[in-house]
């Protein structure tokens, strides 16, 4: 079973929306389990106090790396240790795919201006580090939304979770591309036909528009994606291979 637990001052939030369709069937059939424990719980004074004020001064609070170390020691959990934090590196479908992978994870929500740095620079009991991930470049009022989003995009790929089997093959960033667009019936909708060549049945002919168009969209809706991509496979940013000449 996959296992996911949550360092947050916020339980109740969870398991939220991971409580209902396929991540909420999968963690209701034992495909995965769910553990959010409260950083409180953890703090060793009278008011159960989890932040101070920064060094040096300014606004807000930070939380404490030695209420927060003591927090991820005692709930048990397993796999990386991720800290959400708009500090952090990047998430990417490579990472997600490499927790999905494991036996799990263990997330750890910020609050207030965010976290002491020496979470991060401090090997945690049993030589663990903590590692800052960021899901985009923008700010929420904490790590919980970042969590769930980050837990759910695990457990679809858990096996037994999706339907289909190549569901999450062939979408987007899997490849280092955009996914192509999709079209259903009807054929025509206010005056907007649906592709001819995905009306052909000449499957050679889709995979080639498909592959066009992922190409394409990719690099006019994101140039920085377009850009590894050409590059990793040694092309220039107009589709040729630099090897191929123009």
């Amino acid at each position: 079973m996959w296992a996911a637990t949550v360092l947050t001052l916020y339980p109740e939030m969870f398991p939220g929306p991971l409580g209902v369709s396929l991540a909420g069937r999968a963690l209701d059939g034992g495909i995965w389990s769910l553990a959010a424990r409260n950083i409180r719980d953890f703090a060793t004074d009278k008011h159960r106090t989890v932040d101070d004020t920064p060094a040096g001064g300014g606004p807000g609070m930070v939380l404490r790396a030695d209420v927060l170390s003591a927090a991820i020691g005692g709930a048990g959990g397993v796999g990386p240790v991720l800290a959400l934090s708009p500090r952090g590196s990047p998430l990417t479908q490579a990472r997600v795919r490499d927790l999905a992978a494991g036996p799990g994870v263990t997330l750890v929500c910020g609050r207030f201006e965010g976290f002491d740095e020496r979470l991060f620079t401090a090997p945690l009991p049993g030589g663990r580090m903590v590692e800052a991930v960021s899901i985009g470049d923008y700010i929420l009022s904490g790590g919980e939304p970042a969590a769930l989003i980050i837990l759910d995009a695990c457990v679809r790929l858990l096996p037994g979770v999706m339907g289909a089997v190549l569901s999450g093959v062939s979408e987007s960033f899997e490849s280092g591309l955009l996914e192509y667009p999709h079209y259903t019936r009807p054929a025509e909708w206010d005056g907007h036909m649906i592709p001819e060549v995905l009306r052909s049945g000449d499957h050679a002919k889709v995979a080639a528009w498909r592959q066009a168009r992922s190409e394409e969209d990719t690099r006019l809706r994101r140039p920085d994606l377009w850009e590894r991509y050409s590059g990793a496979r040694g092309r220039s940013p107009y589709g040729a291979r630099d090897d191929e000449g123009e």
